[in-house]
């Protein structure tokens, strides 16, 4: 049986302003999901990505496209009113995790590893605290889900696909990490860049190694949080 701790105020702030945000978030590509459809159903195309379509929407919003009806005109310039006041509720939020960050030294220690960003350390802050209900590092890993499940038969184990349990805001976070800084540490002479490009040279798919660097970023994070210690680049990396 696993004890849970309690959280505290501060965590419990943190954790609020993480499901704020992610809601925000989720309305902002809803909304462009739905503005680039609109467009798309008047024979009007744009790149794929959120800044260029945002430029193109405001190029377009500029000039005269006969293309859309003086109604529809007016529609995609209040959407695109709404898209901009959900950027400036997000980046204030993003500016109140920056603040958190710079003065909490546990989020500072985090930071410090590769992967884990702003979001990152809050996000594990508030969630983990110092990482005390976990008795080793890959106790952490596991309640992320970022381990195989595993199917034993006959005493024959059989390891599947990542067990996706525990909090999945967070280990969404890890992957996106995880995927932000594997081109560079992939590329790095250390042994956590030795130990991608061995998983790399072997054929491994990509996907699989992010959730490895992912689980491995995570574990990292629970020596900093426990022991209280920034991340070293050649310190060594278990397989």
């Amino acid at each position: 049986m696993r004890f849970v701790e309690l959280k505290s105020q501060e965590q419990l702030d943190i954790q609020t302003l993480h499901r704020v945000r992610s809601r925000l978030v989720a309305e902002r590509t809803n909304l462009i999901n739905q503005l680039r459809a609109i467009l798309l159903e008047r024979g009007v195309i744009f790149p794929a990505g959120r800044r260029k379509f945002e430029l193109g929407v405001d190029e377009m919003l500029v000039c005269d496209d006969e293309k859309l009806s003086p109604r529809l005109r007016q529609l995609v310039g209040d959407l695109r009113s709404e898209w901009r006041e959900l950027d400036v509720k997000i980046e204030t939020l993003n500016g109140e995790f920056v603040a958190l960050a710079r003065k909490d030294p546990a989020a500072r220690r985090l930071t410090s590893i590769p992967g884990i960003g702003v979001l990152n350390a809050t996000a594990l802050i508030a969630a983990v605290g110092n990482a005390s209900s976990f008795a080793k590092a890959r106790d952490l890993g596991a309640w992320l889900g970022l381990v195989p499940r595993q199917h034993t038969t006959g005493g024959k184990p059989r390891l599947l696909g990542i067990s996706k349990r525990g909090n999945t805001y967070l280990r969404t976070l890890l992957i996106h990490g995880a995927r932000a800084a594997l081109p560079s540490l992939s590329q790095s002479d250390t042994p956590l860049g030795r130990w991608l490009k061995a998983m790399i040279e072997r054929g491994v798919h990509r996907n699989v190694v992010l959730v490895a660097l992912a689980n491995k970023l995570a574990r990292i994070a629970w020596a900093a949080l426990r022991k209280e210690t920034t991340f070293e680049r050649g310190y060594p990396v278990a397989a």
